[in-house]
Formats: C-alpha cells, sequence, structure tokens
C-alpha cells in the first residue's frame, strides 16, 4: 500500500517520485432508482459512454471514484485494493463484501469479467491499453484523476458525472451542499479563533533505506484547495506536479516555510508514514525549525483520503478546525 500511497494516485510518480460527517453517508431513500432511460455520456477521455440506465452493478478502480460511489449510495461490487482503501480511506467506509480486483495500477480483466459489471469507473491515471481491455468487458467511466488548476471543481466535477451515470444526481447535489457548508463552518471557526489568512503547510513523509522524504501538498492539490476555501494560506513556494500539485523535498527543505500551523496525516498500520513523529523526532534540522519549537505540528486522524471526495474532505475539515483550535 505505501508504494501507491507515495506515489499519490497513478500520475504524480511519473511527474514526482513520486468526525466522518454524518451528511455524507447516504441515507436509506437515496439509492439510485431504476429507470428505462438510456444513458449518453461523454467521459474525460473524450469517449461516449452509453448505459441502458444507470448503472446499479459498478466497478471502481481507483479508491477516489470508489469513494464517491459509496456516498452516493453505490456499493460497487469491485474495488482495487480493498485491504488498502480499507486502511487509508475510513471517512466513507467500505462496509460490503466488494470483489477485491487487484491493484489500482493493475486491475484483474478476468475478474472484473466474471463479476459482469454494468459499468467500470477509472480514472486518467489508468493506462489507456487497461482501459481498452476494461472497455471489452463492460462500458468504461473515465473521470479525470486530479487537475491542480482547479483541484476541488475537479472533485465535485467526478462526483456529478459518476452521479449521472448512476442515477445520483439528487444525492449528489446534496453532497455538494453539505461540503459547501462544512466548508463555511471550518472558515467560520478558523476566523473566530484569529486564524483566518494563517499560514499553513500539510505534507506527508515516508521513509525509504533510511532516507526521509517530504511531499508537500501546494496550493494546486486538493487538500490545499480545500484549505484556502477555508480561508488559510498555503505556505509552500514549490511548484507542485499539473496533475496533484504535489512536490518533493527534504527535511532541509522545511527551513523556507518559518513560522506555520505544519499539518499531516500517517497511519498507524503503516510504519514508514510518520517520519515527523518518529525518524525525525531527535534530527537537529527538524528540532529547530520554528513551527517544531513553537508546538505548531499537528497528525491528523487516521483515514482522511488526501485525494477522496467531499466525505474526506469534510472528514479532514473537521481534524483541522479541531486540531487548530484545540
Amino acid at each position: 500500500m505505501r508504494h501507491l500511497l507515495r506515489t499519490a494516485p497513478l500520475a504524480a510518480a511519473a511527474a514526482l517520485l513520486l468526525a466522518a460527517c454524518g451528511t455524507t453517508e447516504p441515507a436509506a431513500d437515496d439509492k439510485p432508482t431504476a429507470s428505462a432511460e438510456p444513458i449518453t455520456l461523454t467521459d474525460a477521455s473524450g469517449a461516449k459512454v452509453e448505459l441502458d440506465g444507470p448503472a446499479k452493478k459498478v466497478v471502481g478502480t481507483e479508491w477516489n471514484v470508489v469513494e464517491h460511489l459509496l456516498s452516493l449510495g453505490v456499493e460497487p461490487v469491485g474495488v482495487a485494493d480493498v485491504k488498502g482503501y480499507k486502511t487509508w480511506d475510513s471517512a466513507v467506509p467500505l462496509t460490503n463484501d466488494a470483489k477485491d480486483i487487484g491493484t489500482r495500477g493493475e486491475p484483474s480483466t478476468d475478474t472484473i469479467a466474471a463479476l459482469n459489471p454494468d459499468l467500470i469507473v477509472a480514472t486518467t491515471d489508468l493506462q489507456p491499453n487497461a482501459v481498452a481491455q476494461l472497455r471489452k468487458i463492460a462500458p468504461v467511466l473515465t473521470v479525470k484523476s486530479a487537475d491542480a488548476s482547479d483541484p476541488v471543481g475537479q472533485m465535485l466535477e467526478n462526483l456529478g458525472l459518476i452521479a449521472k451515470a448512476t442515477g445520483t444526481t439528487e444525492r449528489a447535489a446534496t453532497l455538494k451542499k453539505d461540503f459547501d457548508a462544512k466548508l463555511a463552518e471550518g472558515a467560520k471557526a478558523l476566523e473566530d479563533a484569529g486564524l483566518k489568512g494563517a499560514g499553513i503547510a500539510f505534507s506527508d513523509g515516508y521513509v525509504v533505506s533510511n532516507q526521509v522524504s517530504v511531499r508537500p501538498y501546494t496550493s494546486g492539490s486538493l487538500i490545499g484547495g480545500v484549505n484556502e476555501r477555508l480561508g488559510l494560506k498555503n505556505a509552500w513556494k514549490l511548484k507542485g506536479d499539473e496533475a496533484y500539485g504535489l512536490a518533493a523535498t527534504d527535511v532541509e527543505g522545511l527551513t523556507s516555510l518559518g513560522k506555520v500551523q505544519f499539518v499531516y496525516i500517517g497511519n498507524e498500520q503503516d510504519a514508514s508514514s510518520d517520519p515527523f513523529g518518529k525518524e525525525l523526532k531527535d534530527n537537529s534540522v527538524w528540532t529547530s525549525l520554528p513551527f517544531v519549537k513553537s508546538g505548531d505540528v499537528h497528525r491528523l486522524d487516521d483515514g482522511i483520503w488526501m485525494f477522496g471526495g467531499t466525505g474526506s474532505m469534510e472528514r479532514y475539515v473537521d481534524a483541522l478546525v479541531a486540531a487548530l483550535t484545540k
């Protein structure tokens, strides 16, 4: 799992090295409704996707689309790396017995074919030859993995496209409304605490061969976009990649941040995911940083997928506000 986490969703690898909110849980009457009307969509690849009606048996090849499906009340029949999803995304939990279809980069066509899905939802990170193979099994709806020019807007656009394919547009509208309300609530809480305009540096890190690598989330990242909508100022001066808004640095690179709120997410089930709390604990460069000295280092709750949907981002807002205002 750690390999896929630190490469982020898959396109970033080539470029860089790569309290869940009740409003995000689908209500009992928010299930997809049946319709005899055919659906025709154009996906992010420009391909025309034709369905006989709202898709019910859906496979998701990436965790963000799986989260979207679950938030919309659609339980996927197949999910890439089920164990990884359950480890890294508990904001919108996968509770059904979805079939594990293999890795996010190389889903098993045989396993997917055996599920006889109505629809396969993938992202533009999946290699074109893999998508071509999947199209021999069922219609494939490809959404854009991420867009650093408008990260929050792209996330919501993907949610809307998946909702059209599954007949859950009303549910999607509710999710968007609740998400906007959560952002407004979080922004007000931070402003009331005197933190409007405060500098924030969100990052994650990992350890390979005893070397610590740091991955900054610039303003082009989904987390960065949410932070700015909360009224915070992204302190990273590094340029991120064009999709995920992610950059790369090391502990020395943190010296340019100055006095900021430093925020990160790790995972108890991944020993290499918290270098800030473990490997760097006694590092002289780390301990000399202004935000370390002032105690402004915040590890947020496990299970918030940094590249997820409205559910993960609402959980992130709650966790961030709680950390910064305690």
